[in-house]
């Protein structure tokens, strides 16, 4: 009988199993995958969740391994629209921290493993759970063979399509966006440091964040989906946008990928707890996702602890987990479209205009710092 199964061996998981054990619990991560992918979509680690991280033990390391930004800047057409400085921000955490989610995970898994060996388990794949009132049975299944485990718990950190999440029978309605995009991380060769760059441009949005190494992703807004991007294509959009010159032979990651969105309706359901995508998905434009499932954990772990090691009564606790974070992601996806809506074309006439307020908007004070509050998830 384990405390808690976690699905899914993500950075959420990872993390939500950190904390666990470190409360003392017995805790175990499930993850179908048998290696860690190399794949990097997630980059951007918000003050917030840098400072829940404190407590995981893993901030320093990734402070080390990252890239600090601490300014936005918005061009238009080869001018200069505003630049957002998170210098103002409360904390000392006054910048983004630039990290691919390889290295993320790699961090986190390796800490679980020196810390508590075994936690992570591979190439498992949970076919199904079971609430049985006063434990949880996972039937899984590992090189060909079924098992069934027993927990106290089951925390879905299993994605947005979550399948525990539906187990559990909690309805979690999507939203689809009108808004695709291709992105690709190169050699960078632009000058601009450590600043993120938006070109706010007529026919989509061109963003641009840095990365170790030398490296600059580019994320670049369509109209329609992208079934085999190629480097040499998204180079020539980023120079056709932006006059920007990217070397395609220098590619090292290449993505595509639609917009969606969901919340669940409930994010506890009896002896299942969902956090991060299986609770909320969010567009990842804004970089929020990863995030928000970190301060899931963060405050979801400390009640789990309560209940199943001091034998507490938390189900007010739980119900206001539930509130709190459902009330988080939806102004998270709210902040989502309207970054996607900022991006979207818009014809010369109207984008003249539009990039003036904005910049004027920009150069109060006031103002630039509720948008430095905004882009950090302050």
């Amino acid at each position: 009988m384990h405390d808690v199964i976690v699905v899914g061996g993500g950075p959420v998981g990872l993390y939500t199993a950190l904390l666990l054990r470190q409360a003392g619990l017995h805790a175990v991560v499930l993850e179908r995958r048998a290696e860690r992918s190399s794949h990097s979509r997630a980059i951007g680690i918000h003050p917030p969740a840098l400072r829940a991280l404190e407590a995981g033990g893993i901030a320093d390391e990734l402070r080390s391994r990252g890239v600090r930004i601490r300014d936005g800047v918005a061009r238009s057409g080869g001018r200069h629209v505003g630049t957002v400085s998170f210098s103002t921000l409360p904390g000392e955490e006054r910048y983004v921290l630039a990290v691919p989610q390889a290295v993320t995970e790699e961090i986190l898994e390796r800490r679980l493993e020196q810390d508590f060996p075994g936690t992570l388990q591979r190439d498992v794949a949970v076919v199904t759970t079971h609430d049985a009132g006063d434990h949880v049975l996972a039937v899984t299944r590992a090189h060909g063979r079924d098992a069934v485990l027993r927990a106290k718990l089951v925390v879905a950190a299993d994605g947005a399509r979550s399948s525990i999440r539906d187990d559990a029978g909690i309805r979690a309605p999507s939203r689809r966006y009108p808004d695709c995009y291709v992105m690709g991380d190169f050699q960078d060769e632009t000058g601009d440091g450590d600043d993120a760059v938006l070109y706010l441009e007529t026919d989509g949005i061109v963003e641009s964040f840095p990365l170790p190494d030398g490296i600059r992703r580019w994320v670049v807004r369509l109209g329609c989906p992208v079934e085999r991007p190629t480097a040499e294509d998204l180079t020539d959009l980023i120079r056709a946008r932006t006059g920007v010159d990217v070397d395609p032979g220098t590619n090292s990651m290449l993505s595509a990928f639609g917009v969606q969105s969901r919340l669940a309706e409930r994010f506890v359901s009896g002896r299942t707890v969902l956090v991060g995508d299986a609770a909320h998905e969010i567009s990842p434009i804004g970089g929020q996702g990863m995030n928000l499932g970190w301060l899931d954990a963060a405050r979801l772990v400390p009640i789990i602890a309560a209940s199943l090691r001091d034998g507490d009564d938390v189900a007010a606790r739980l119900a206001l987990y539930e509130r709190d974070r459902r009330a988080q992601a939806a102004l998270a996806r709210r902040k989502a479209h309207l970054n996607m809506a900022l991006g979207r074309p818009l014809p010369a006439p109207l984008m003249r205009p539009r990039n003036a307020i904005l910049a004027a908007l920009i150069r109060n004070d006031s103002v630039h710092a509720g948008v430095a509050r905004a882009f950090t998830m302050q």
